[in-house]
């Protein structure tokens, strides 16, 4: 029996197969293909097993006086394992940022948590109207984190001050066993 093909145009009629109809199209690989083990079938409503976090670069410091001392003086960055929880620090640092900008602490405070740019940038005296002004008190939403790095976390909250929301973030970095802060955003 010979081969045949339907149409679908108007009613279906068997036509012979010929090398005319068929064409071979070669699509070429983009990239070799992934071979990242065996197939995992998940059930609806189970939580999907997380890849292993695989740690990437690190920023590198910045040349400076510490550059003029031997070999083991200085800060030294430390891995994510030699390191507290970022969301207990995250929470402490945003609070005590929020006060010390709302006047309810001393900005000295938050000097060790910081580094020397961003304590720099907190004490030029400029501060968010909302957070400076009223008696009404900040209350920090729930802490979000994201370690994009190993010894690199960054937290960002919601605050709320008379029935207004506000974002608030913040990117820690492991030096010499706990976070210190290196950027902050007050919205």
């Amino acid at each position: 029996m010979p081969a045949t093909v339907s149409s679908t145009e108007g009613p279906t009629v068997a036509q012979p197969l010929t090398t005319a109809t068929l064409r071979l199209v070669v699509v070429p690989t983009p990239q070799p293909p992934l071979d990242e083990g065996p197939l995992q079938l998940v059930r609806p409503g189970v939580a999907v097993p997380r890849p292993a976090h695989r740690p990437g670069p690190r920023p590198r410091p910045q040349p400076g006086p510490s550059d003029d001392f031997p070999a083991g003086f200085g800060p030294a960055w430390s891995g994510r394992a030699d390191l507290p929880d970022p969301r207990v620090a995250g929470r402490r640092l945003l609070t005590l940022t929020l006060e010390a900008l709302a006047g309810r602490r001393p900005l000295s405070q938050v000097q060790p948590l910081t580094s020397v740019g961003v304590y720099a940038a907190l004490t030029r005296g400029r501060r968010p109207r909302w957070c400076a002004g009223g008696t009404t008190p900040l209350l920090l939403g729930a802490v979000h984190v994201c370690e994009p790095v190993d010894g690199v976390a960054e937290v960002s909250a919601v605050a709320r001050r008379s029935g207004r929301a506000h974002a608030v973030a913040a990117r820690l970095e492991g030096i010499d066993g706990r976070w210190r802060c290196t950027a902050l955003q007050i919205g």
